[in-house]
């Protein structure tokens, strides 16, 4: 039965197929090749792009050049520590029935797709709660979603015998917005090699698109190949999908006059990735194109205020031109405000119309040349440090994140705060109890990272931290049987069945 998905029955099966990015290409072939050899320093590759461009189909077409299978997990699949560990053995263990023995040790790959979409922290959940999902021993303590996923990659990472690859459309929301992102960053670096993927060129496209129709047996003309190339911003998935839509029920041809009422009827809602999207904002010469491009970030027009606020400094070299966006991004500031004060203002329309009018025309310059635009530092600032106690809380009482950040959040926050009376900011035992880090602890209490109280604070934890651990690790002494003389011990109060095993937060 023949696949209805265009997109999976046009995949590319060999290298010879792909389009663009060659590079990447060569760099991860030549990482491929020297697992023929023995496991390499670093023993995962990170793809990094926009969606479309074709990192999965790149991975999966070079692997079955080289005659080795394919394991993935994606976004739709659970990525726990469980559902890792098992893509992981399995990985380890399959093999070929018409693998040569004459030749290199054949390998598996394990693909995991928009791993920047695992939610969760680095929190590991323990050996035996997995071990015991992969042998199916408790269904009620059953791993849920994500939970563990992102400590059990790293783990993968450190011991895995076949090659890992990684993709993700937003490396910064794998690392995360928090004040421990380069941590995350850093400790995934040491075992990865990332390659960064860019949209391919209009020819690709075209030939894609000329492959795709011919295969398919549609009769095209050239104008329609021309529109579809032109409104499509390099992504190769949705050229596909079009194609179908186009082409199916259609009497398979394709003309200009269809493409054309396509495009007119709304098409896609086309989201850029911020960093790209900045570029072709600040390369913009006209309010057009300006508004345009903006419109396609994946940001609220008071996000956008923040960006262009913070890389126009950067972008532009005239003083002339830093005062006139400032000027605009003032304007655009007060419209995102009066959000607030009168529903009837229009202020999201505008605050992101000037706010790309400040990061384009108003600079008096054309910007000609690449552009690199930072992430704002206060925007890293300002995002929640107690996200991972959310989940935490979350885990421990059963309940949402969502809830626990709403209800409960807040009044251990207060009991620990550092300036407030409620509480003890020192009091360890709650923070313990849910296995939070040092740093999970110092931001529920509210000092900044930065003071000596909490730098101090940090290092009492962790010593009372590695107290604990030791002292679990200590052997327990058995206790004697008492002599049939002693006299009976005074019986200890009973515990009510609904106290038994709770565990004590305080």
């Amino acid at each position: 039965m023949p696949v209805s998905d265009w997109t999976e029955r046009h995949r590319p099966s060999s290298e010879r197929q792909l389009e663009g990015n060659d590079a990447q290409r060569s760099r991860l072939r030549e990482w491929l090749e020297s697992w023929r050899i023995g496991r390499p320093n670093r023993p995962g590759v990170l793809l990094v792009g926009p969606p479309g461009v074709g990192k999965t189909s790149v991975v999966r077409a070079v692997a079955a050049d080289m005659g080795w299978s394919v394991i993935e997990l994606n976004a739709s699949d659970d990525r726990n520590a469980a559902a890792i560990r098992r893509a992981a053995t399995h990985g380890a263990t399959h093999r070929s029935l018409f693998h040569d023995p004459n030749e290199p040790a054949q390998r598996t790959l394990i693909l995991l797709d928009e791993v920047d979409h695992l939610s969760g922290g680095l929190r590991a959940v323990s050996d035996a709660r997995v071990r015991g999902q992969l042998m199916d021993d408790d269904e009620k303590d059953a791993l849920k979603g994500d939970s563990g996923g992102k400590a059990e990659l790293l783990r993968l990472l450190e011991k895995t015998s076949q090659p890992v690859v990684l993709a993700c459309n937003d490396v910064m929301r794998l690392w995360g917005s928090g004040s421990s992102w380069r941590t995350t960053r850093d400790r995934f670096s040491r075992h990865v090699i990332t390659l960064t993927f860019d949209r391919v060129s209009n020819d690709a496209i075209r030939r894609i698109a000329r492959r795709v129709l011919r295969e398919e047996g549609v009769t095209f003309d050239g104008e329609a190949l021309d529109l579809l190339v032109k409104h499509n911003p390099g992504d190769l998935r949705a050229l596909v999908r079009d194609l179908q839509v186009l082409c199916e029920g259609f009497d398979r041809v394709l003309t200009a006059d269809l493409v054309r009422a396509r495009v007119e009827s709304g098409g896609r809602d086309l989201t850029m990735g911020v960093f790209p999207g900045l570029e072709a904002v600040y390369q913009s010469r006209t309010a057009a194109d300006a508004v345009r491009h903006a419109s396609s970030l994946d940001k609220d027009p008071a996000e956008i205020v923040d960006w262009v606020h913070w890389n126009n400094g950067t972008v532009f070299t005239q003083a002339t031109s830093r005062f006139r966006a400032a000027e605009s991004l003032t304007l655009a500031d007060r419209a995102a405000a009066s959000r607030y004060l009168s529903t009837a203002h229009r202020s999201s329309y505008w605050s992101l119309h000037l706010s790309s009018l400040a990061a384009s025309v108003a600079n008096t310059e054309p910007v000609q040349k690449k552009v690199y635009t930072g992430y704002p530092a206060h925007l890293r600032r300002s995002a929640s440090r107690t996200a991972s106690v959310a989940e935490a809380l979350a885990e421990a009482c059963g309940a949402s994140k969502a809830g626990m950040r709403a209800e409960l959040l807040p009044i251990l926050s207060a009991s620990l705060n550092a300036e407030g009376n409620m509480g003890d900011h020192e009091h360890l035992d709650m923070s313990l109890n849910l296995g939070l880090t040092a740093t999970e602890h110092v931001a529920l209490t509210g000092l900044a990272m930065s003071r000596r109280s909490a730098k101090d604070l940090v290092r009492h934890y962790d010593e009372v931290l590695s107290d604990r651990l030791q002292a679990e690790k200590a052997p327990v002494e058995p206790v004697a049987a008492p002599d049939a003389t002693d006299e009976p011990e005074e019986a200890l109060p009973t515990t009510d069945a609904a106290d038994a095993g709770q565990t004590t937060l305080f």
